[in-house]
């Protein structure tokens, strides 16, 4: 009744007042809201923390395997539901007084915006586009393959900062990615979805609730799992053309799943299915097909020619598929052999030992890597461009007709931009001194450091209005790693430096950012998703821990 009433009193403030017009948000996010509930509660903070901690060190652990598996946060978005539960009916109601400050350890029922506070704490374990924290793969990297050693402090720097650079480009960027109602970010209404269906009690004489169905499909899909994940593991991927013809090299290469372009093949793991592109369970049918013309353009038309009609860069002497490097031999490339004691290209080794090969897969994915930049430039110029600069304007922003969601949001206080800037320029010097400070273990010097921020500032904005309205987020490492190759040639540190904070700042600024959107639907006060999302801090911090050692 109270969030009813609620409604009706905005809507009689204000009759322009309208409804989103995206239809998905429309059909699925609540129009009411009740200012009332509690939000930062201890129950959110310890099972917001301890999801976070658990969840960043699970994807931390399994981003190491041939089929990446990132647990994602609606694995505890489910599980601390239960919890939060127990804990209001067990917890003392009793309030305590700190500092003139008072607070309950139970005020009251375990409510939705708890819920969402918490899943905004877990969401900070998982990137799109990468579970962990990137960086420490990066440094796991250069530890594990270019045998370089990194100070503990050094490395923390690294990870600390890359973390918060993306929080404040996220800031700077949220009227134009989070504001503006076409900016829908349809991952986000799954999760209004499900917690909807977790608290809200509907009509069982009205058919199945969503509770119930939400129940029947994950006691389903547990036991789905079984057959590919332990009774049958060769459901993950079965090819039957490898079946038919094992002994055919040609077959593997057309059939395979793992090695090939997988024609005939098929699998039941949904892990298999959703391990690179996200779910397609909430991606528009727009998106899915452009990404499944994409795949069958280039897979079963360019790689093939390329690969039996021309092939290009000697393509027939390795593997279609493999992100090995090779020699003329088509033998694994040893890099320890061509780099000297301060892991820089050794010319004179380089030319000894011999070239560099790719797969040919490989070889052009990186190669579309230049054309899909330049197409996302190019795209969001065209069909958003106009937009981006009247949200530029500040006085449009005032002017800007509200839609539900917005009108019921102007109750609470905004941030500040300035919190934002801060912390970026702030992480800004903490990286430019680093490239002072541990000058020969980075290998960046600060004109580097200062060209992977401008970059950044550049492609975060247009791949968000695409990850914002597609749920796909194109790449552009490819650029990252090419722009500093060829300004700083043999360094290969410096290479994947200018990559961490060119590129991975912006994967974690519009994971940020989506958690704001999502704060927006739920209407969580901007400032409690604030300090939720500043204390990415700990876990950062206490992810490096425990994987850098």
């Amino acid at each position: 009744m109270a969030d009813t009433e609620t409604q009706e009193n905005v809507i009689g403030e204000d009759e322009e007042l309208s409804r989103c017009p995206v239809e998905e948000v429309a059909l699925v996010v609540p129009e009411t809201d009740d200012p009332t509930l509690p939000v930062m509660t201890f129950r959110a903070w310890f099972l917001g923390l301890a999801s976070c901690t658990i969840i960043i060190f699970l994807n931390t652990f399994f981003t190491y395997r041939t089929q990446p598996l990132t647990i994602s946060a609606i694995l505890m978005q489910i599980a601390v539901l239960p919890i939060g539960k127990f804990m209001s009916r067990t917890l003392p109601t009793r309030e305590y007084s700190l500092f003139g400050w008072s607070f309950s350890l139970n005020p009251g029922p375990f409510n939705m915006k708890e819920h969402v506070i918490i899943t905004v704490f877990a969401n900070t374990g998982v990137s799109h586009g990468g579970g962990d924290a990137y960086s420490i793969g990066a440094i796991t990297v250069m530890k594990g393959y270019y045998k370089k050693g990194l100070s503990f402090l050094c490395a923390l720097f690294i990870v600390f900062t890359t973390q918060l650079i993306g929080y404040g480009w996220a800031g700077m960027l949220r009227r134009y990615l989070v504001d503006p109602v076409q900016m829908w970010w349809p991952a986000n209404v799954a999760q209004v979805s499900l917690f909807r269906a977790l608290h809200e009690k509907e009509d069982t004489n009205q058919g199945i609730t969503r509770m119930r169905f939400f129940l029947i499909v994950l006691i389903g899909s547990f036991v789905y799992y079984v057959f590919p994940g332990y009774l049958f593991p060769i459901l993950t991927f079965f090819s039957w053309v490898c079946w038919a013809w094992p002994n055919s090299i040609t077959a593997q290469q057309i059939g395979s799943g793992y090695h090939g372009l997988g024609v005939g093949a098929f699998t039941l793991d949904w892990a298999g299915i959703s391990a690179y592109h996200g779910s397609p369970l909430v991606s528009p049918f727009s998106s899915i097909l452009n990404v499944a013309v994409g795949f069958v353009m280039f897979i079963y038309i360019v790689v093939p020619i390329c690969y039996w009609k021309f092939n290009t860069f000697d393509a027939q002497k390795f593997p279609m598929f493999s992100n090995q490097l090779f020699n003329a031999r088509g033998k694994i490339y040893d890099t320890t052999k061509i780099l000297t004691k301060e892991f820089e290209l050794d010319v004179g080794a380089y030319n000894s030992y011999g070239k560099l090969y790719l797969s040919p897969l490989f070889a052009l994915s990186i190669g579309s890597g230049f054309a899909r930049f330049t197409a996302i430039l190019t795209h969001v110029a065209l069909f958003n461009g106009w937009d981006i600069l009247k949200h530029s304007r500040s006085s449009v922003l005032k002017s800007r007709k509200l839609d539900v969601h917005s009108k019921l949001m102007k109750r609470y206080k905004t941030v500040p931009e300035w919190w934002f800037l801060s912390l970026l320029i702030e992480c800004m010097a903490v990286s430019v001194l680093m490239s002072f400070v541990w000058k020969d273990q980075i290998q960046l010097p600060w004109w580097g450091m200062l060209s992977a921020f401008v970059l950044a500032w550049i492609v975060t904005l247009p791949i968000g209005v695409i990850q914002a309205t597609t749920n796909q987020q194109p790449g552009y490492d490819v650029i990252a790693q090419f722009i500093i190759g060829y300004a700083l040639p043999g360094k290969p540190i410096a290479n994947l430096l200018f990559k961490i904070y060119g590129r991975i700042s912006t994967i974690h600024a519009l994971s940020f950012l989506s958690d704001l959107k999502l704060g927006h639907y739920m209407k969580v006060p901007p400032r409690c998703m604030y300090i939720a999302q500043l204390k990415d801090f700990i876990k950062t911090v206490h992810g490096h821990v425990l994987n850098t050692e």
